[in-house]
């Protein structure tokens, strides 16, 4: 099965180097910056192809890891291909890509930083293709580098993005909060991770809503005045701790 990947940046960084490891072959690797396309087909074994308009129509698949936003000017700019053309984003429906007569989604639930490994097998992939076909390859794709695979559409598709990116951008974003918050003090973020940690494995071995503890979940009501009153030098971080705590409150 030969691959041709349409991106340079952190999804198609992962998936070319995964996917090299496990025998398949990266065919072609495409990026609006060419040398960035260089250098990851060099570290691949692949070729770098300068414009979009020069891919070959021999591969199998024609992954697109580009932002959600690009994907639309590249199915433009791409040249029909009999090949599997899918892209990669959680939020963008497999209509995009009716120009192409096999077309699907893989999509990898996970956050993807260059330099940082992660282990494939245990990612979940979801596909999703406009026929048999395109599903039959995709599957067998995702079947090469994870244990778990599911197929699902693309409204689904999207409801799973949208938790992704609350469980993992919005949280992070939070860890960013408490920095700001511990370092204006003059401590360290250090002292915050061990709670961190235990955190998300608690969340993942029983469930968050057991997870929970608090001020907020207890209806601590002087705790959380107190913590308000720490907040008032910055008026986001009070909102963002106020929503949150009535969330939590709520339930």
């Amino acid at each position: 099965m030969k691959i041709t990947i349409i991106g340079s940046g952190n999804i198609a960084t992962h998936l070319a180097i995964a996917l090299k490891k496990r025998g398949i072959t990266i065919f072609e690797i495409y990026s609006r910056n060419y040398s960035n396309a260089l250098a990851l087909a060099q570290s691949v074994g692949s070729y770098a192809i300068r414009y979009i308009e020069k891919l070959s129509p021999d591969a199998d698949i024609y992954l697109i890891a580009v932002s959600d936003k690009a994907i639309s000017e590249v199915v433009e700019q791409m040249p029909l291909v009999s090949g599997v053309v899918a892209h990669t984003a959680g939020c963008v429906p497999i209509s995009i890509l009716e120009k192409f007569s096999s077309n699907g989604a893989f999509y990898p639930l996970q956050t993807f930083t260059k330099g940082i490994e992660l282990d494939f097998a245990k990612i979940w992939i979801f596909i999703e293709g406009n026929n048999k076909n395109s599903t039959d390859k995709l599957k067998f794709l995702s079947s090469k580098l994870s244990n778990y695979v599911e197929t699902i559409c693309s409204e689904k598709r999207a409801i799973l993005h949208l938790s992704a990116t609350i469980s993992c951008n919005f949280v992070n974003h939070l860890y960013f909060v408490s920095q700001q918050i511990v370092e204006k003090a003059g401590l360290s973020f250090e002292y915050l991770k061990p709670v961190i940690e235990e955190t998300a494995q608690k969340a993942c071995k029983i469930s968050p809503s057991l997870a929970q503890t608090g001020p907020a979940k207890r209806k601590d009501k002087d705790i959380l005045k107190l913590h308000m009153k720490i907040l008032e030098y910055d008026d986001n971080f009070s909102e963002i701790y106020k929503k949150l705590s009535d969330s939590i409150g709520s339930r």
